[in-house]
């Protein structure tokens, strides 16, 4: 089964938790046992398990990838002022890949599946997502 999600980001930076939505996805896919891929089309956007108790940790995260790629300094800046933005997408990648058990994601109390967007604000991000037998 494959099926595409749309999600929105209200910033220019923000972590979105689309789990609930993947989890809707892989009931209706009826997969018992397998794998589902979560991807997200587009070059400054990226697909991370991340804790989701704690809204702290998404903060930190957006606010880390700020440090270690600043805006403004990257010669793809000079066509349309997001090199950080693909450069962040490019580190933390357009996929995961959870296993499904006994017909549920696989993930554990603390992990949600978010969508990682570096160049917002958009109305509109495709998520494609693939379930699968294994």
């Amino acid at each position: 089964m494959q099926t595409t999600i749309r999600a929105s980001t209200p910033a220019r930076e923000i972590l979105v938790d689309i789990t609930e939505q993947i989890k809707e996805e892989v009931t209706k896919s009826r997969v018992l046992c397998g794998l589902c891929s979560v991807y997200v089309q587009g070059a400054t956007a990226g697909i991370m398990i991340q804790e989701n108790w704690d809204d702290s940790v998404q903060t930190d995260v957006v606010n880390f990838m700020a440090k270690i790629i600043p805006r403004g300094i990257w010669l793809h800046d000079r066509q349309d002022g997001n090199g950080d933005s693909h450069l962040k997408a490019g580190l933390v990648g357009p996929s995961e890949t959870i296993p499904i058990i006994e017909g549920k994601l696989g993930l554990s109390t603390w992990q949600n599946i978010f969508l990682c967007e570096f160049d917002g604000p958009r109305d509109k991000r495709t998520i494609v997502v693939s379930c699968f037998e294994t």
